[in-house]
């Protein structure tokens, strides 16, 4: 040990890769556990004198770390096609993929499940959620309607075949009667799936048992969350949610590690919030101030593309994702996005029709007619990218922190001042020390 989960504390987006990036060498396994390839991460690391930047959307960001096993747990739904273009998009800049371990029990995003979820998100028009469209959502519902296909199916092509055509008798239906679409022909999925069996065989393991041996053996292993705290399917702004839970508890059943084995919960939080496609969002900015945050901040999806939603710093939301996750420790990115400001507003409570809420709403209409209660807290000048310890930011930028830190309930351990991997001031480790 120890086993250190790493979780968004807003709607994602919040550069989990920071802390990751601090944690650096002392990492020896980093597992994603949930999602798909419906979000990314973007890292950005030093090589032969020169800044490089990747983004990652179904693969851990643990592949960039020479000494790291990556690893891709049951609770993620895999895009063979797109795990295999990342994996060739990182060989072909020098990055060794050789290490990667992916469960035998994830579950397999078909062809016909990105049809649905495109047709379906243009069926409903106004009432859409945002997906990204990639299929996550349906093979998740599939799972649950134990229908889905597992990476161990594609190596028993009588069980594969089986299951497509049970999955594409109601589907196929579906899809020519309700979307007037035309279907999935049985064997051209089992044909695709099947052709990237051979190549993914070495990576197929009982990621399970790997991982309860390496805590054993003594080594730290980070447990990686897909999406953030406000899009987890049971605790996120419901319906506006990804389909799996990307809350601290995700990690266990993500990955088949018991909860007994967790040693911390790092929460990472943006100085301001943002987040993509649609659903409520109190601090949400419609001027010029969360248009300065989007160009400043370079808020574009690193999946998509799209253009993030802007807007003040929430602790309410906050607080509840120190709840939700038993959050250990906070660290803050993007701080130096806030300079140059003469005042910066932080909503501390909200007001729904004239009632005071200091904590989440506990219904969905009370949410959507949040309006945020701010408190201004002075801003700074200074150029804040070159400071290393807390001492060296300038005293309002120390006193937002406290302030921030205050507010959520947790101390804020780390704090982002720059894009770069060594941007960042450390105030705690981040590290448990390990008993012994």
């Amino acid at each position: 040990m120890p086993a250190i989960v790493l979780v968004g504390a807003q709607w994602g987006d919040e550069g989990k890769g920071k802390a990751t990036d601090l944690l650096g060498s002392s990492v020896d396994y980093v597992v994603k556990f949930n999602g798909g390839n419906n979000a990314g991460h973007t890292v950005v690391i030093e090589k032969d004198g020169k800044r490089e930047k990747y983004a990652l959307h179904l693969l851990p960001s643990g592949i960039l770390s020479p000494n790291c096993t990556p690893v891709i747990g049951n609770g993620v739904v895999i895009d063979l096609s797109v795990l295999f273009e990342e994996l060739d998009g990182l060989q072909a800049r020098g990055i060794d993929t050789s290490k990667l371990l992916v469960s035998a029990n994830a579950h397999v995003i078909p062809s016909y499940n990105r049809t649905i979820d495109k047709v379906t998100e243009r069926f409903l028009g106004k009432r859409r959620i945002g997906t990204t469209g990639r299929g996550i959502g349906p093979t998740y519902a599939d799972k649950m309607n134990r229908v889905g296909i597992r990476i161990q199916d594609l190596y028993d092509e009588g069980i594969l075949r089986q299951k497509v055509e049970a999955a594409l008798e109601l589907k196929n239906q579906i899809l020519a009667k309700v979307y007037n679409t035309r279907g999935s022909e049985v064997d051209e999925v089992v044909e695709e799936l099947l052709s990237y069996a051979g190549r993914l065989a070495p990576m197929v393991a009982d990621t399970s048992l790997e991982l309860s041996r390496a805590l054993d053996r003594g080594d730290t292993v980070l447990f990686e969350a897909g999406q953030a705290t406000l899009l987890d399917v049971d605790h996120g702004t419901y319906p506006y949610v990804t389909s799996s839970n990307a809350v601290a508890a995700g990690a266990c059943t993500g990955s088949g590690v018991p909860p007994t084995r967790i040693d911390s919960v790092i929460a990472i939080l943006k100085a301001y919030t943002t987040r993509v496609g649609e659903g409520p969002f109190p601090t949400e900015l419609h001027d010029d101030m969360g248009e300065f945050l989007r160009k400043t901040g370079a808020e574009f999806g690193v999946t998509t593309g799209r253009p993030r939603r802007c807007g003040w710093l929430d602790t309410v939301i906050g607080r509840y994702a120190t709840r939700i996750n038993g959050v250990t420790d906070f660290v803050i990115t993007k701080l130096d996005i806030l300079t140059g400001l003469e005042k910066v507003p932080v909503c501390v409570a909200y007001d729904v029709d004239g009632v005071r809420h200091d904590e989440m709403p506990v219904n969905q209409t009370d949410f959507h007619h949040a309006k945020p209660i701010y408190e201004e807290l002075p801003g700074w000048w200074e150029d804040i990218s070159r400071c290393r310890t807390f001492e060296d930011l300038p005293a309002n930028a120390q006193a937002y922190v406290l302030r921030v830190e205050e507010l959520i309930g947790a101390r804020v351990s780390a704090i982002g001042v720059g894009p770069g991997r060594d941007e960042i001031i450390e105030r705690f480790p981040l590290k448990p020390a390990v008993a012994g």
